[in-house]
């Protein structure tokens, strides 16, 4: 048998038709297990753990370093990585940063599978976790002892939207030497540049508002220079790629995010200011409204509101008077996950282990989506009646 070239049976696709080049505005979805390399002294590179490109799927392919770097400019950041979930983002940059004998301050109103991961899973590794208020500030620093290693923040929280004071966190976690990882999904990196206020992590649940259309579970993290190594690192042991249909789609989302987020916004705000009209409820839960208690927090960091927020009513409600309220809406959706086009609802009460405001209560949890306000408005008017 004659001798073959080591690429014989590939094809450049690119180069198919009449010599010419397809190009399209978005690109490839590129899928595949194994990268090929141009010769053999890149191989060797790879081997030798100096190749400079991807050397197999596992690393992620174009498609998902297209949205990787696309994100990354968003947030400001160094390096940005798209990783399967938004919890899975969380999972991965709390056991990058963590080692035996660690301590994780954790905000009070974490997303709960956060909650889970450091109490059953980072417990098993002796890293401990201990909460800390939910709309805390400079007095941060009387939880620092000498095995603190990072905070995690989210600001607002998803379910009941308390907001820490982000920008004086830093101030005395830099002090101690303490790195920042915070949530920011609620506001996207659009309303809320974490890292210009001095976090060294941002992460985002891409399922939500990035995506747009409750049809993709991603997540990804995005780090600052000064821990961009150490991630950088982690990453390619674990070889954490995401599907690049996904990737695709949360590319294809980031380019309409700006408009559909503004449609969100005001759409929330025209519903939250009716709510606060209502005679049976009792408080709206909105960053945006000057009644919320970290109101002028939100005001001065952030660029803009999202279209989730809650509110409670005036009487305690039994679990069944609730059941008849949710189960007559027609225009809400009964879900977990918010920042899709169809609105949802969500109603539990809550604890906190520091004070809180609504102890017993029924938080409702609205995500209001991209149907005509009014029409919202009406549904939760007259399921208001059956209470």
């Amino acid at each position: 048998m004659s001798k073959q070239k080591n690429n014989v049976g590939w094809t450049d696709y690119t180069q198919k038709y009449g010599g010419r080049k397809i190009k399209t505005i978005n690109p490839d979805v590129q899928s595949g297990s194994s990268v090929l390399f141009e010769n053999f002294e890149d191989m060797q590179l790879a081997l030798e753990g100096n190749y400079p490109g991807v050397d197999y799927g596992t690393h992620g392919l174009s498609t998902q370093k297209a949205f990787e770097e696309a994100i990354c400019r968003l947030e400001n950041g160094h390096r940005a990585y798209a990783f399967p979930s938004g919890i899975n983002a969380i999972t991965s940059t709390l056991m990058a940063f963590t080692q035996s004998g660690d301590e994780v301050l954790l905000c009070d109103n974490a997303y709960g599978p956060t909650k889970r991961f450091c109490h059953k899973i980072l417990a098993k590794y002796n890293v401990k976790t201990t909460h800390i208020e939910s709309n805390i500030g400079e007095e941060i620093s009387v939880y620092f002892n000498n095995k603190t290693k990072l905070i995690f923040l989210e600001s607002p929280g998803s379910n009941t939207f308390e907001i820490q004071d982000i920008p004086a966190i830093v101030k005395a976690a830099k002090k101690a030497g303490i790195m920042i990882i915070i949530d920011s999904t609620w506001a996207t990196p659009l309303y809320l540049k974490s890292l210009d206020l001095g976090a060294d992590v941002a992460i985002q649940s891409v399922t939500k508002y990035i995506c747009g259309h409750s049809d993709v579970l991603m997540g990804c993290a995005t780090v600052n220079e000064k821990y961009a190594d150490e991630f950088a690192n982690y990453f390619e042991t674990v070889e954490n790629y995401t599907n690049p249909q996904d990737c695709y789609s949360a590319l294809r989302g980031l380019r309409s995010l700006k408009v559909r987020l503004q449609e969100h916004e005001r759409s929330a705000f025209e519903v939250a200011h009716w709510l606060e009209k209502q005679d049976v409820v009792d408080c709206v839960i909105h960053p945006g409204l000057e009644s919320h208690p970290q109101h002028s927090l939100w005001k001065r960091d952030f660029l803009g509101a999202s279209g989730l927020f809650s509110f409670t009513f005036k009487k305690s409600y039994s679990a069944d008077q609730i059941a008849k309220f949710v189960n007559s809406l027609e225009m809400f959706g009964l879900a977990f996950s918010w920042g899709g086009y169809k609105s949802l609802l969500t109603a539990r009460p809550y604890k906190r282990d520091g004070q809180w405001l609504y102890n017993g209560k029924h938080v409702i949890r609205l995500s209001i989506g991209l149907e005509e306000t009014k029409d919202l408005i009406e549904d939760l008017e007259q399921a208001f009646k059956n209470l």
